[in-house]
């Protein structure tokens, strides 16, 4: 059957785009559906300002009357134009093991770009690193964490068949919680706690007293982020819209903020319990009980995932990471977690990927950012 392209352009067709997936994935058994309360905010240009300094398109593939694919083609003029890059990319790729289909969808976001004057399409990358990024290349067995793309195999293929070659790889590690801390953290706290110095790490029990770091926190990030793939810096505005669509799902007591004497934010760690499971009990709905399921994972999960950590350049190879991730530890012994998924890290951070397996951690899940010149 032949297949047709065409641009959402009605909120009928946006519902068929945000629910597609539900549909593609309704047999694989470690796929996690998105909170759609959050999906019909991120897709609304009026919610989300990134829609502001980016070209897009959002393209559903049908054949007859059933939508069997979807895709959303980036042009990021800010980032293209800060790295001189004239690229564009695709994101929230969804379609069967179709390789016509496939061809139909990325074929029409190729044309989109060429006609905009890009020489390159990558992905899957959506506005920001801060979006789910890459395909899933190794640990298919693994249920899947939020923010993290999930594909079966054969959209890998489909992808290398297409023409696409590797950009970057991107990897998870997997940590136990030990019961003891390891000797070199042992050793590094207790000459912190020995010695006088002027940094504090901050811990906390309420989401209200975390609100006024928001801002610090997240200027760290733009600071410490500008070299990392794909990053670009929060505006304040943003900066709102990541606290309001994260803070409630975040227990305060995985917030671990280090202040030196002048209480400047020179480092910080967050972690959010895995609430995969309540998720996909909610089937994505939070409204108007699925919430109840979110919190229930959380406090059953034995997971803890890693979401966002930043040192300031001039705090690293001091030993900070050690006095919040010894903090981090215990808060996750406490609250009996086994377990912690660092979430995706760039497979040339050798710094952090040594830390990692410092303290046992294995890589479990390999993602891929592909890349084709145009």
């Amino acid at each position: 059957m032949k297949t047709v392209i065409k641009v959402v352009s009605t909120k009928a067709d946006l519902r068929k785009f945000i629910y597609l997936p539900a549909r593609i994935h309704r047999d694989h058994a470690n796929w996690v559906p998105p909170i759609y309360l959050d999906d019909w905010e991120y897709f609304n240009p009026k919610k989300n300002r990134s829609f502001a300094f980016c070209d897009t398109v959002l393209l559903l593939a049908f054949q007859g009357r059933e939508a069997v694919g979807r895709v959303m083609g980036i042009i990021h003029r800010t980032y293209n134009e800060r790295h001189n890059e004239p690229h564009a990319r695709f994101a929230w790729l969804e379609t069967g093991n179709d390789p016509e289909v496939y061809g139909a969808l990325l074929g029409a976001v190729e044309n989109w770009a060429r006609e905009k004057g890009m020489t390159h399409l990558v992905g899957p990358l959506g506005f920001s690193d801060k979006d789910p990024q890459g395909l899933l290349i190794e640990g298919y067995e693994q249920p899947v964490v939020l923010a993290s793309n999930c594909n079966f195999p054969f959209l890998v293929e489909l992808t290398e068949q297409y023409g696409f070659r590797k950009k970057v790889d991107l990897v998870v590690y997997q940590i136990p919680v030990p019961e003891v801390l390891p000797p070199i953290y042992q050793k590094i706290n207790q000459r912190y706690l020995s010695r006088e110095t002027d940094l504090q790490v901050l811990e906390f029990t309420s989401r209200r007293k975390v609100k006024p770091y928001i801002y610090p926190v997240l200027n760290l990030v733009n600071e410490t982020f500008s070299g990392i793939y794909g990053f670009i810096p929060y505006t304040e505005k943003e900066m709102d819209e990541m606290a309001n669509r994260y803070l409630y799902l975040i227990d305060p007591r995985y917030i671990k903020i280090v202040v030196n004497g002048s209480h400047e934010v020179v480092a910080f760690i967050i972690g959010m319990s895995d609430i995969s499971s309540g998720i996909r009990q909610a089937k994505g709905r939070l409204l108007p009980f699925g919430f109840l399921h979110l919190l229930r994972a959380a406090r059953r999960s034995k997971q803890l995932n890693l979401l966002l950590g930043a040192i300031r350049p001039d705090y690293q190879g001091r030993g900070v990471d050690v006095l919040m991730g010894t903090r981090m530890i215990e808060s996750a012994r406490l609250t009996g977690k086994t377990t912690l998924d660092s979430h995706l890290e760039l497979e040339s951070n050798t710094k952090v990927r040594a830390e990692m397996e410092r303290m046992g951690g294995r890589v479990y899940k390999r993602f891929r950012i592909f890349e084709k010149e145009l």
